[in-house]
């Protein structure tokens, strides 16, 4: 089984990079995964692909050193189980809320006697030829994360990240702006500046890893700096909208 640098560089504390991709595409997986990049998170919350969609893109992610993340619907244990069986190196589930909650999402990404996920890691165990080293290591070379992005999960922050087996959170700002009755259009706010500050802090103190996505490089320094190491720059439709309006303006010039 490929060892998981993302999970170990978080675990340590180091900062690790990556990106978003909801776009779709296996040829942009396949390409982005060759630049360097520490992660890729497929989407698949927000957008139409289906298993076999998702498993072209973890195949065309394959044999580089890049973490294949899956964001997957939600935290039902079907979502968790069919992504790393087709070959995920990590989970990112949506709208985590509760401890109780985070325990049985860690439960689930885990063969007993540590967690309740049943054994059929087909492509993840490189079609059985790897059955030896995958229930020897899958256990401990899993990364699963939670979006904080509800005002019940900042409420329950200290519980969450004292989870055993979470490593990381990242912050989703329009979803919490809305949770909180606010209108993401306008942030900043106060009220979610003292979210990601009470965020990092009690991240740092339980040893869990706090994402937040940029737009740009300034944003970039900025996050990473301020203590963030679960860094996305992105996602890719972002990255290829920045490119072209950069392209128009010297053009316009």
């Amino acid at each position: 089984m490929q060892t998981n640098r993302t999970r170990e560089k978080l675990i340590a504390g180091q900062a690790a990079f990556g990106t978003f991709m909801g776009l779709g595409s296996p040829n942009l997986a396949e390409l982005l995964s060759q630049v360097g990049l520490d992660y890729l998170v497929i989407e698949t919350e927000h957008n139409g692909l289906d298993s076999a969609e998702i498993e072209h893109m973890l195949m065309a992610i394959k044999g580089t050193e890049t973490t294949p993340i899956v964001r997957i619907p939600s935290h039902d244990t079907v979502y968790i189980q069919r992504a790393l069986d087709m070959g995920a190196m990590g989970i990112i589930v949506p709208l985590l809320k509760t401890a109780t909650e985070a325990e049985a999402i860690v439960a689930a990404s885990r063969y007993p006697p540590d967690g309740t996920r049943g054994w059929g890691p087909l492509r993840a165990s490189q079609y059985t030829l790897d059955n030896d080293d995958y229930i020897k290591r899958a256990n401990d070379n899993i990364l699963v994360a939670g979006l904080l992005e509800t005002k019940e999960a900042v409420e329950n922050l200290d519980e969450i990240t004292s989870v055993p087996g979470l490593d990381a959170l990242f912050i989703g700002m329009w979803d919490l702006c809305f949770s909180m009755g606010l209108n993401p259009m306008d942030m900043p706010f106060p009220e979610t500046d003292a979210v990601i500050e009470r965020a990092l802090e009690i991240g740092k103190k339980n040893g869990v890893a706090i994402g937040m996505g940029s737009n740009t490089p300034e944003d970039l320094i900025r996050h990473k700096t301020q203590g963030f190491t679960f860094l996305a720059y992105g996602p890719d439709y972002y990255l290829m909208i920045n490119a072209i309006n950069a392209g128009l303006e010297a053009f316009n010039q």
